[in-house]
């Protein structure tokens, strides 16, 4: 293991520990709290290349409740269509996820692929084949080497309980550099119940959804429209508010399987206790995104950008983004360079109403700019840069809204990566 992920697994363990504010303590990954009913298991298929873990199934020993959310790309992949028809039903047991190849642009045998992994999955499992789902990670334009793939379908369910959510992390990488998982333990009524989940994703990242494989998991007992309600808040104000390079996939894929095997009294939209899962599961959100702008490809610093008093929620949010997919502002945020004329002009040419007289722009604490004009302060501006969390915030003066996004610097590393990603 070198130096780079050591340090990630670090990163990884830390914020699994403390970022949640979590009911009960966390220990880090081999501690992981898991919901109830939940069984896992990892193997190697060579998808891309051999000796790593790329396959991985999910599977609750009761049928789940299930919510999903998926690209807006209107070119989606075959497991993408596959899975998008059978969320309909808001019932599932299992999911079978690869990496290192998309299965996206296949054509018809990428559609029969799909459709036979989930087929072997229900065989070896014997579930319907209806309640498994398919996600699939990689290299666009490949078909999925299905003898492989095939060939080890059996042992994943024979091998289910022998792996944790740290391996399925892991199993579903791609240029990620370390796994990303995070839970919550939280007391509902009289009892104990766990939000767990896993994702995936370091580039193409970009809303709407984010790009990446996320996994949500929980043993509570809620009904299917408040699972639904507090699912899509929580994406909404999580992984639709992160950008790394402006690029969406054609495999974005969220998926949340409740299987009430916590016991507690059913959580519905009108309890007392619904926005206590709300705000747990927003927070299971939000810090597995937040992994996932830190692990941005190549990426030295995690950098929120802040639009407020804004005319219209819309402008502020098309502002944010602006400047968050900015290559010029990127990269001189990865140089340290408090270049506030970057950032002006991004929000000019965003398409929302801003006066640029009235503008004023801040890099942590720092005013850079007051009323459109120099403040003086670059270097101060230019020592706050060189933190590994930055805050760039912009206020309008013009009405009363805000937003928040998520994004990173732009680094040579990002462009060594992508040059090669197919090799």
């Amino acid at each position: 293991m070198d130096f780079r992920e050591t340090i990630a697994g670090l990163v990884r363990v830390w914020y699994g520990i403390d970022a949640l504010g979590r009911d009960e303590p966390n220990m880090g990954s081999r501690d992981l709290a898991t919901p109830k009913g939940f069984l896992f298991s990892t193997a190697g298929a060579a998808i891309k290349k051999p000796g790593r873990r790329d396959l991985a199934l999910i599977y609750s020993e009761k049928e789940a409740l299930m919510s999903g959310m998926f690209t807006t790309n209107k070119v989606k992949a075959a497991p993408v269509r596959l899975d998008m028809k059978r969320i309909a039903s808001g019932k599932g047991q299992a999911i079978i996820v690869n990496s290192g190849n998309a299965n996206a642009c296949t054509g018809r045998q990428g559609e029969e692929d799909a459709l036979a992994m989930t087929k072997l999955v229900a065989a070896a499992l014997r579930l319907k084949e209806k309640s498994v789902y398919v996600c699939s990670t990689g290299v666009i334009g490949q078909p999925l080497p299905m003898k492989r793939i095939a060939s080890k379908i059996d042992g994943l369910a024979k091998s289910l309980g022998a792996s944790t959510l740290d391996d399925v992390a892991a199993a579903i990488m791609t240029t990620d550099s370390f796994p990303k998982v995070v839970s919550r333990v939280m007391k509902i009524g009289k009892r104990k119940g766990t939000i767990a989940g896993v994702c995936k994703g370091a580039g193409m990242i970009c809303p709407n959804m984010a790009t990446m494989l996320s996994f949500l998991i929980t043993d509570i007992n809620i009904s299917g429209r408040a699972l639904d309600r507090a699912f899509r808040d929580a994406v909404q104000g999580s992984f639709n508010r992160v950008t790394v390079d402006g690029d969406m996939s054609t495999n974005d894929t969220i998926l949340m399987m409740a299987n009430g095997l916590a016991e507690n009294d059913l959580v519905d939209e009108r309890s007392r206790s619904f926005s206590l899962f709300s705000k747990g599961l927003s927070d299971v959100a939000g810090a597995l995104s937040r992994l996932i702008v830190k692990d941005g490809e190549g990426a030295t610093k995690l950098v929120e950008i802040t639009v407020k008093n804004a005319v219209t929620k819309a402008d502020a949010e098309k502002g944010a983004y602006a400047i968050a997919n900015s290559l010029l502002v990127k990269t001189a945020l990865y140089g340290n360079d408090a270049n506030w004329g970057r950032i002006i002009a991004a929000l000019g040419y965003s398409g929302i109403t801003m006066r640029e007289e009235r503008t004023d722009i801040y890099v942590g604490r720092v005013k850079i700019t007051n009323k459109g004009l120099s403040t003086g302060s670059d270097r101060e501006a230019g020592a706050a840069l060189r933190s590994k969390e930055v805050s760039l915030t912009v206020d309008l003066h013009l009405g009363t809204a805000f937003a928040k996004v998520l994004t990173c610097d732009l680094t040579e590393e990002y462009v060594r990566i992508n040059a090669g990603y197919r090799s």
